[in-house]
């Protein structure tokens, strides 16, 4: 009996760190331009807003070079509903290519 416990317990184990695994793959980090980002409120506004879109785990803003850099998982959102939420707060994003 505690041969099959032990054996449960190490199989449910297994799955778990899979799942873990799977979920940890499933990130990308796009590079987006937004050419209307100009002063630090419009930097405040676009953490204070797409920061907290489906599936974003990571926001990087660059006032300098006018970029944000979103780490966010694939199975919650993409490129393209990142730049709409962009369009919902009044900016034009735009995926600078190459960048990942």
């Amino acid at each position: 009996m505690k041969r099959i416990i032990i054996i449960a317990i190490c199989a449910l184990f297994t799955l778990s760190m899979a799942s873990a695994q799977e979920k940890k793959d499933n990130k990308k980090t796009t590079k987006f331009l937004i050419a209307n980002m100009h002063c630090d409120q419009c930097v405040k506004k676009i953490e204070k807003n797409i920061a907290f879109e489906k599936g974003v785990t990571d926001l990087k803003c660059d006032l300098e070079n006018k970029t944000a850099e979103i780490t966010y998982r694939t199975d919650k959102n993409s490129d393209e509903q990142l730049i709409k939420a962009f369009e919902k707060i009044k900016y034009s994003a735009k995926v600078i290519e190459g960048e990942e």
